[in-house]
């Protein structure tokens, strides 16, 4: 199965609008006990994603596969000493996660490895992997552009951008084709925006009004075709063929069972041209508290 487990809300308040501050443990073990029952072995995460790994620790992930991140560094050039900082946290990662190894470690700022000194990092990162504490080498991206120079430099393995309905630039500038030639594998992130898509008009905060002709297309084409945001989301995601993983952030174990349930069919209707937009005050919500 595609679908992977994010894990970024079992240690932080995360999202448009959250049930919980935070995913509580007793939550976190019935999701990954259900997610494993349907073949979901694949989980997400990241030191700076609160207390996520020593959470996960606590639980039996010896079945799971896991990609966790490095931090982001700051300074204008990477030092000896940025990587000795990232060397430490990984295996402070390993600890907190009662692993060995992992699946990946990530760049989480992918412009980490485009500064002065950038390619120590990845000289660190493909000695963890000849040690075989990673398989595979990953960055974490938002701008296309930037992937670009790290491919042309590195031989990365594994690359985890976002992707959804309303942002698919990845398919039309042929970013996916091009990472498919180079064999690298590719994850999804926010598939929901945040669960922004999932939201009615109603509970949807006013500022992202702005785009309320967007929001009308999409929920008039969800409606003529009888499908709902969660189907939709989810399998257009599934559809396409590159895509080796869904990442899906979860609170519940009934939240999994809806995105498991919607996966249960692959129906989706044509989606209108108009249902689309390049504007990074949407589709990146790390632009989102500016609004």
């Amino acid at each position: 199965m595609k679908l992977a487990i994010g894990t970024v809300q079992f240690g932080i308040k995360y999202g448009v609008r959250t049930i919980n501050k935070q995913v509580k443990f007793n939550e976190v073990k019935k999701i990954l006990d259900y997610a494993y029952s349907k073949n979901i072995s694949f989980i997400d995460t990241a030191a700076g994603y609160g207390n996520s790994e020593k959470i996960l620790g606590k639980t039996d992930i010896s079945n799971f596969s896991i990609v966790t991140k490095t931090r982001y560094f700051n300074n204008f050039e990477i030092t000896n000493n940025d990587v000795e900082l990232m060397d430490k946290d990984f295996f402070e990662s390993l600890k907190n996660l009662k692993k060995t190894s992992i699946y990946s470690l990530m760049i989480h700022n992918s412009s980490d490895l485009l500064k002065v000194g950038g390619g120590k990092l990845f000289n660190h990162l493909s000695k963890l992997k000849s040690d075989k504490k990673i398989i595979k080498i990953g960055v974490s991206i938002y701008d296309h552009n930037i992937l670009q120079s790290i491919i042309n430099n590195f031989d990365i393995d594994l690359v985890q951008l976002p992707f959804n309905i309303f942002d698919r630039k990845a398919i039309n500038n042929g970013l996916f084709t091009l990472l498919k030639k180079h064999k690298i594998e590719i994850h999804v992130r926010s598939v929901f925006l945040k669960g922004l898509l999932l939201m009615t008009k109603e509970n949807r905060p006013k500022k992202f009004n702005r785009w309320n002709n967007l929001w009308e297309i999409w929920h008039q084409w969800l409606n003529d075709n009888k499908i709902t945001a969660i189907e939709a989301s989810i399998r257009f995601a599934n559809s396409v063929p590159e895509i080796s993983k869904v990442l899906v952030g979860i609170e519940t174990k009934n939240q999994l069972q809806q995105i498991i349930n919607a996966c249960k069919k692959d129906y989706l209707p044509k989606l209108p041209k108009e249902l689309y937009t390049d504007d990074i005050d949407l589709i990146n919500p790390s632009n989102w508290e500016k609004l």
